[in-house]
């Protein structure tokens, strides 16, 4: 690993979970329901070692939440996390949570073990991902204005009360991984470089689906 000590011990080497349209940030958590057998081997041996896996998206078109083909080329750029909760299920699947760390780009793919997928991570360009989030203003009433739009659109129930009391950071974090964007607009929000600028992305994916919305509503009534 290059770049600055981070706080916590990262992996030089990286079990990864390729998962179509899914997406891990930072202080994220994204649950998981694992049936395969290579990513149940892999669970297994996170759970034996470190408990921590790459979660990244491949680079091809493929049905969200599931795993890619063997030798589908990959995004660069994933997120490591951490199994913070474990459930194995009657039927043998497991159920785990996992507690987004650091953002990792890869270096070199390895070869697979039972059947997953390894590579040689660099965590060099996210090394501040380990470190407190700076307070750094947003534009938090233009993306919850917008919100509301879009959560109509997408037909996305919420507990509004409680989401304009979730933090800045929470809200922006947990909007970008459940927003149903295409892979290649949540690569980006992934790779962005602060809060500030995964913000301006959000509220310019949400304005821009509502603006097609409503063009097409306009088309239709022509």
């Amino acid at each position: 690993m290059t770049g600055d000590a981070p706080a916590i011990a990262l992996p030089d080497e990286l079990p990864l979970f390729p998962l179509n349209g899914v997406l891990l940030l930072p202080r994220g958590t994204l649950p998981l329901n694992v049936f395969e057998p290579r990513y149940l081997a892999l669970v297994d041996a996170a759970l034996a070692g470190n408990r921590m896996m790459g979660i990244v998206q491949p680079a091809a078109d493929g049905v969200a939440g599931l795993s890619a083909p063997d030798g589908t080329n990959l995004y660069r750029t994933g997120c490591i996390g951490r199994i913070r909760v474990f459930e194995e299920t009657d039927d043998g699947r497991y159920m785990i949570e996992l507690r987004g760390l650091c953002r990792f780009d890869i270096t070199d793919e390895l070869e697979q073990r039972d059947g997953y997928r390894r590579i040689t991570p660099d965590y060099s360009r996210f090394v501040d991902d380990l470190k407190p989030v700076p307070d750094t203003p947003v534009e938090r009433e233009r993306l919850l204005t917008s919100l509301k739009g879009y959560f109509e659109l997408q037909n996305i129930a919420a507990d509004w009360d409680s989401l304009v009391k979730t933090p800045d950071e929470r809200l922006i974090t947990t909007l970008a991984m459940v927003c149903p964007f295409d892979p290649a607009e949540k690569q980006v929000l992934l790779e962005s470089e602060n809060l500030a600028q995964q913000c301006k992305l959000l509220i310019g994916f949400i304005e821009a689906a509502l603006r097609a919305d409503n063009d097409n509503g306009t088309t239709a009534l022509n």
